[in-house]
């Protein structure tokens, strides 16, 4: 099953948002997603969480399965890679 690419930018937020949707979890934080150097599969992790008012068995259950269930769907994209596509855009023809 093929995943989408998202920026570094787009999966913080998509990733703080299932996080915080979590029982418990509300005020949780994520300020980064990192990258793996890996060829297949979820090339992204959460290295670290600000729990705010969590507790941190909250935060861990919900990173464990935010991670495995958003790295089912999505996988990281370089910033500029996301650039090139969209100034490519679609072909417009200028016809005579």
């Amino acid at each position: 099953m093929a995943t989408t690419g998202k920026t570094q930018a787009e999966l913080v937020c998509l990733v703080e948002q299932a996080i915080q949707a979590q029982p418990g979890c509300e005020s949780a934080r994520v300020p980064a997603i990192h990258a793996l150097d890996v060829r297949s599969g979820r090339n992204w992790e959460i290295p670290h969480v600000i729990l705010g008012d969590s507790l941190i068995s909250d935060v861990d259950r919900a990173v464990m399965s935010v991670q495995r269930r958003l790295g089912r769907l999505f996988h990281l994209i370089a910033d500029d890679e996301a650039g090139e596509a969209t100034r490519a855009g679609p072909a417009v023809s200028h016809g005579a």
